[in-house]
């Protein structure tokens, strides 16, 4: 009875809660002060977004010098607030790694007319101000991106790629109809529902404006066991510890926002239903989006735990857009991905555990990345052994490593067969008929009969918002729960653990939660079936268009002609300047040639050049975008063509001192992960061989050049004009040694 009764009053604090929270305007849920820099709603194109600076401890401050994080929240039913509302969270780690912080986050009423063009507007806006604040800052605004923030900050770096630095993108849904069979149902509701023309509905219904409730509930039904029995069992449970957390979270978890029927309806049909955003599908002012486009660095941060944006919809966009390793390299793209094994949606954002290990390392590591050559990496994390060489330059405790990976391993995650993708593509066109059959015959009358204040008893009425105002003082029969509450807390006397009630009581919650689950696969099962069943129909596909000869479901890649012009154009600029620089050009080129064939990239190589560069002062006023270019071209020409890069080296370093050096420098570097490895030695006793005019040929041979463009159809090496240039180059250089030692001799 005693658990009864606090279990009631934590209730009656709740629904209190939502009401005063509602009457503040819903402000965002941030455990730390922060101040409105930017109002949307004043901008030339308004919208209800705003930028906040993040205020840090007096007392500890932040460094002027370290690129500043700005933390996107998702708009997706909730309000802002989910990056920050622990002091272990996403802006807890930025800001105890002594960098600037902002967040943008959101009002609860859109701006009438406000559209997602407007949103990106406001968000380039706030981005490219926080990057003129910090102009100094070694580095471009890093952008987290979290959920339905992650395509979104895709989407606008895609197109403003100049705007920011790295990209983490947590729990992201990009590419929407990814999964596995019999684990991701999800995805099939939109083709369940007929297409998203509910969503035109839902919106007409509320004069105009989409309740954010019903994302909400949504997400609640994936976890029937949870939303309706475990997270209230848990509370009633632990009645004594639970009560603070449990009214933490749901100060966040029930403030519903709204948003324009034409925001929600471009989600639903070109991201959810039309799956166009890694397609190119989506094409705004005359341009199409491309996400080939973006500069930046890309950390994807997805989990197998979240039943919401599985590893599939996470990744999948990246075999929807390359056809190989090298087809990134040649967008010079960085794509760096991590994947949890039990976490799930919220905890990517919410959990201290996630937030005190991957996020920290994200942070500490963040201009590290922004050095990866392009490529595709996993991030591995492993314990700090203080024993290890280069333990003391791991600021965390973890020293994070970055494994090449190729599209196979994406593959190897699980994903859709050509048939799956057909019947996805079927959705996508039954939704486009059955929008304009609304569009034209419902639309105009529902539009006609909905009022505002019809509007507005339904968002009331939603049972998502009913239950708050059930058990807060609104209800008359919640008076004495208070009073109750506290002779409760006066007398409490708590049961033993071993108390057999409990234990019983422990056991009747275990068999309520199996049977829940057990319920729950038995309608995701019957949903899956119902949806193949359904949407594989060659009747139902040939009325779409898809039965056609030639038709298929996710167009083939094709070749832009325009593009590899620009990429030839490019790789011959790098190669032309073979024989310019200095010592840190040459020093990157020892690292590379040192390292090739190794595969990971260990953190403590990077601090270490870091600490090489604080004892430079001549090398501090080059800004770490700067070096990034410098790094990058050295690794195109290395990748390229390694000998003739090689063999220019003497030009980069014509004195003794110089040369001596940038060996002495290339060993610290490399033994900072570890002892120097056979091959290493070798490939440095080669460099000196050749910095000292010894014949010594440079080995090369042991991977095949970088194919910058793919290749025609049937060919073997695709290899290019580019490829050709970069052999007669090399046959040129070889011509120069041969009459030098003629000369000599």
């Amino acid at each position: 009875m005693q658990r009864w009764v606090l279990f009631l009053d934590v209730l009656r604090r709740r629904g209190d809660q939502f009401i005063a929270h509602a009457e503040k305007g819903k402000p965002p849920v941030l455990s730390f002060p922060h101040e409105v820099l930017i109002d949307g709603r004043k901008l030339k194109r308004p919208c209800n977004y705003m930028l906040l600076r993040i205020l840090p401890d007096p007392a500890v401050g932040t460094d002027p010098t370290k690129r500043p994080f700005v933390i996107v929240d998702p708009r997706a039913g909730h309000g802002p607030g989910i990056g920050g509302f622990k002091p272990d969270s996403q802006i807890g780690a930025a800001l105890r790694a002594g960098h600037p912080c902002y967040f943008i986050g959101f009002y609860p009423e859109p701006v009438p007319g406000q559209t997602l063009a407007d949103v990106g507007e406001a968000e380039a806006f706030f981005i490219e101000h926080v990057g003129k604040l910090h102009d100094d800052a070694e580095g471009k605004p890093c952008v987290i991106g979290n959920c339905q923030a992650g395509w979104a900050v895709m989407a606008l770096s895609a197109v403003r790629p100049d705007l920011m630095g790295p990209i983490i993108i947590a729990g992201s849904p990009l590419s929407y109809w990814a999964g596995v069979k019999g684990q991701n149902p999800m995805r099939y509701l939109g083709g369940l529902y007929g297409g998203a023309w509910l969503s035109a509905l839902a919106s007409d219904l509320g004069n105009g404006r989409f309740d954010g409730a019903h994302l909400v509930g949504n997400f609640e039904k994936l976890d029937p066991a949870n939303t309706y029995w475990r997270k209230a069992y848990n509370l009633y449970a632990s009645i004594d510890t639970e009560a603070e957390r449990y009214l933490e979270f749901e100060k966040w978890w029930s403030g519903f926002f709204l948003m324009n029927g034409e925001e929600i309806e471009t989600i639903t049909d070109e991201l959810f239903v039309g799956n166009k955003l890694t397609s190119g599908g989506i094409v705004r002012n005359g341009r199409r989006l491309d996400l080939r486009n973006i500069r930046s660095p890309i950390l994807v941060f997805a989990s197998f735990g979240d039943n919401i944006t599985p590893p599939q919809q996470a990744l999948g966009w990246i075999l929807d857009l390359y056809t190989d390793v090298e087809d990134i390299r040649a967008h010079e793209q960085t794509i760096v991905y991590n994947l949890h094994h039990d976490i799930g949606h919220l905890g990517i954002f919410v959990s201290g555990r996630v937030a005190r290990k991957e996020t920290s390392e994200f942070v500490e590591n963040i201009d590290f990345i922004d050095l990866l050559p392009p490529g595709l990496y996993e991030m591995i994390l492993q314990p700090k052994d203080p024993n290890v060489p280069g333990a003391d330059l791991v600021a965390g405790n973890y020293v994070t490593r970055f494994e090449p990976r190729t599209l196979d391993d994406i593959r190897g995650l699980g994903g859709n067969t050509p048939e799956d993708d057909r019947r996805f593509a079927t959705v996508a066109r039954i939704s486009e008929i059955n929008k304009g059959l609304y569009a034209t015959f419902a639309r105009p009358l529902i539009q006609a009969a909905v009022t505002e204040p019809f509007a507005e008893w339904l968002r009331l009425t939603n049972p998502a918002r009913g239950q708050y105002y059930l058990f807060s003082h609104l209800n008359p029969f919640m008076a004495p729960v208070e009073q109750m509450a506290d002779w409760v807390r006066e007398h409490r006397r708590p049961a033993s653990a071993e108390n057999p009630y409990l234990k019983a009581q422990k056991r009747v919650s275990d068999e309520i939660v199996q049977g829940l689950d057990r319920y729950r696969d038995a309608r995701d099962g019957a949903v899956e079936r119902l949806f193949m069943g359904l949407y594989n129909a060659p009747l139902l596909q040939a009325l779409v268009g898809l039965a056609a000869p030639g038709e298929e479901a996710r167009p083939p890649h094709v070749r832009d002609e325009a593009f590899d012009a620009l990429v030839e154009k490019r790789m011959a600029e790098i190669l032309a300047r073979v024989e310019e620089g200095g010592l840190r050009e040459a020093l990157v080129r020892v690292l590379i040639h040192a390292r090739r064939g190794e595969g990971a990239l260990d953190e403590r190589a990077f601090q270490m050049l870091r600490k090489i560069r604080e004892e430079y002062p001549e090398a501090q006023h080059l800004s770490v975008d700067e070096f990034r270019a410098v790094f990058r071209e050295q690794v195109f020409l290395m990748l390229m063509d390694e000998a003739t890069a090689m063999t220019a080296l003497p030009k980069l370093l014509p004195n003794e001192k110089d040369r001596k050096e940038v060996m002495a420098l290339a060993e610290r570097v490399l033994e900072a992960s570890g002892p120097l490895t056979p091959d290493q030695r070798a490939r440095l006793r080669q460099v000196e061989a050749l910095l000292q005019d010894k014949e010594e040929r440079i080995d090369a041979e042991r991977e095949p050049p970088l194919r910058v463009l793919p290749g025609p159809p049937g060919s073997s090496t695709g290899k290019s004009s580019l490829a050709k240039a970069a052999s007669e180059i090399s046959k040129t250089e070889r011509r120069r040694r041969v009459a030098r030692a003629v000369k000599a001799k």
